[in-house]
């Protein structure tokens, strides 16, 4: 096997892809064939680093120097300055935002600083697509070891002393639910991944997938020793194409291996793992809604119990764990559950993986340990809000959770204390706001994403959420009565106390929290027909401050219904009467003329 001096890690994740790291690869490889280092060299295309907002993402090991931004046109310069003549090339270094220096480390860099990555280990440092790598990682040695040393109430006991709760949203002791399952006596049992992730913004489990396939493919089989199960299933939707292409390649080279199917390691147990599809419904996210579309039926969930881990997929013993749940297992028994629980806090251990996204300056994939305050993942991690503009909330758990404030800005990250504020963990979205949004339209937008996603099999979730949207609607047209916030917040409680499964009961959050934390906007929407963001159209005028306007007329040019008038070098107008508020005009003017009231 050829021993390389250095290592190019190319981002192979999705977004990185879409921003041409393909070419960056390639042309970093003619690079390297034209300066005859092929020796020397090898070029690794990856997962996710994890720092979206600065990709595409190349890194030099091992020296560990790492490049931002990077274009196909760039590689040629990277390898003849940095292999070829030993020189960093500055330019494209992630600069620090506060000292204006150039960092080439990203041990350094405050994006990097205050993470700990146990389920995203090796993105970012293997190649996903070589069994070889992620077994020179330590990879399928804690299922050798449970295999060989283990019993599986031995292995059981490992999760559930390491304290592991279900990273999907509910946060049930991981533990506890593979006991379950291994104590229910049946001639089938089934381990199932959760890899439908539909929380808008988020991707953890598609980027652990992409990333570093092996460590879900070991977890399950895993578990299947634990509770007696001999085949695995993964659902995942169908949106995931990259995710899938490698799973398929880990699930081949596994079994090439000797990893899965027959006989595994030579210790008589037998498990294989296949792929079902989903078509994109958020509410297979819920269990019992999951396995359902798995048989072929509508994912639409029933009540418990029974529950799955008594009688889930074809009525048999199942345990469902969501991907980053089961990209723990490995490491906990690699390093003890001890060592595990001793990470985050007394009820919530470990770390968790984060989407962060929105109006902040440093969009990318994150994991912290469970306990980090809102404030260092948004200001630390995050490097603030774009633009300069005021942070004023924060979404967690995706349509299921809630807003935060900055009252909650030193609030630690843990499933109890977001429950406590009104929000909860859910799967790891967490989408940041400015001062521009306005949280009216917030909770509609995600009242709207709920109504589209309903299965639509009870009346509380079916037709409350439905009179809830109508609600909210109302109040941003301007249309709204006070009497319409009483009824808007006892229906979001009737709603939440009544609906059939996780999606419905906590589908009424987003009103909730936004009522609770933000009750001036709501009052500003009805009572004084404004918006005080500026986001409602309904509720906002344009007008042309005369004093900046100098009659360009490149706003009445890109206005669509021609509700600007006025003429060359003199003063425009808005006809409000006319203008549908699309903000055309505000993004062309460059002298900062048009203002909404």
């Amino acid at each position: 096997m050829a021993k390389y001096k250095n290592h190019i890690l190319v981002c192979g994740g999705t977004g990185c892809r879409a921003s041409q790291s393909e070419a960056i690869a390639a042309n970093l490889q003619k690079a390297v064939d034209a300066n005859n280092l092929g020796n020397d060299v090898q070029i690794v295309k990856t997962g996710c680093f994890g720092f979206c907002e600065k990709g595409p993402v190349v890194k030099m090991v091992p020296d560990n120097t790492f490049y931002v931004q990077v274009t196909p046109d760039d590689a040629e310069e990277l390898v003849l300055e940095h292999l070829v003549k030993g020189r960093k090339v500055e330019r494209l270094l992630y600069v620090d935002p506060e000292t204006k220096a150039p960092v080439s480390d990203s041990k350094h860099m405050d994006f990097y600083k205050k993470q700990l990555r146990i389920a995203l280990r090796n993105c970012g440092f293997i190649d996903p697509e070589n069994i070889g790598e992620y077994i020179a990682r330590d990879g399928y040695s804690a299922l050798g070891t449970v295999l060989e040393k283990m019993s599986p109430e031995e292995a059981i006991k490992v999760v559930k002393d390491s304290g592991l709760r279900g990273r999907g949203g509910g946060g049930f002791p991981t533990g506890l639910k593979w006991e379950l399952t291994y104590k229910s006596e049946s001639d089938q049992k089934y381990v199932v991944c959760n890899a439908d992730e539909g929380d808008p913004g988020a991707f953890m489990d598609r980027s652990i997938l992409e990333g570093d396939p092996h460590s879900v493919l070991e977890a399950m089989a895993i578990c299947g020793y634990c509770i007696g199960a001999d085949a695995g299933l993964i659902y995942i939707r169908a949106e995931y194409p990259l995710a899938i292409k490698r799973l398929k390649i880990a699930i081949d080279q596994a079994r090439e291996y000797g990893l899965l199917g027959k006989d595994i390691l030579g210790s008589g147990f037998d498990f294989d793992v296949s792929i079902r599809y989903g078509a994109g419904a958020f509410v297979c996210g819920e269990e019992t809604a999951l396995i359902h579309s798995m048989e072929g039926m509508r994912g639409e969930p029933t009540v418990k119990p029974p529950f799955p881990a008594q009688s889930g997929y074809k009525g048999k013993p199942t345990n469902v764990n969501n991907v980053e749940t089961f990209a723990n297992i490995p490491v906990i028994f690699l390093k003890g559950a001890e060592w595990f629980k001793n990470i985050g806090t007394e009820r919530s251990a470990g770390t968790k993986v984060f989407a962060l996204a929105g109006k902040v300056n440093n969009v990318g994939l994150i994991e912290v340990p469970m306990g980090t305050t809102l404030r260092e993942v948004i200001f630390d991690i995050g490097g603030g809000i774009k633009s300069g503009k005021k942070f004023k909330a924060v979404q967690t758990g995706g349509p299921s959770g809630g807003c935060l404030t900055e009252k909650h800005l030193d609030l630690p990250i843990d499933y109890d204390s977001l429950v406590a504020s009104g929000s909860m963990m859910g799967s790891g979205g967490m989408i940041v706001m400015d001062e521009d949004d306005c949280m009216v339209s917030v909770a509609k937008f995600y009242l709207d994403f709920t109504v589209e996603e309903s299965c639509g099999k009870c009346a509380p979730c079916r037709i409350g959420n439905k009179r809830l949207y109508e609600l909210l609607d109302k109040i941003t047209q301007g249309k709204a009565e006070e009497g319409d916030l009483t009824l808007l917040r006892n229906l979001a409680n009737v709603i939440k106390d009544t609906a059939l499964c996780g999606l419905g009961q906590t589908s009424p959050n987003p009103v909730l929290s936004t009522m609770d934390n933000f009750p001036e906007e709501y009052e500003a929407h009805v009572k004084d027909g404004k918006c005080p963001a500026g986001q409602c159209p309904a509720l906002v005028q344009y007008v042309i401050d005369p004093n900046l306007c100098i009659g360009c007329i490149l706003c009445s040019r890109v206005c669509p219904v021609d509700a600007i008038s006025g003429e060359r070098k003199m003063p425009h107008f808005i006809d409000n009467s006319v203008c549908i508020k699309c903000g055309a005009c505000v993004e062309k003017c460059k002298f900062g003329a048009i203002n909404v009231q």
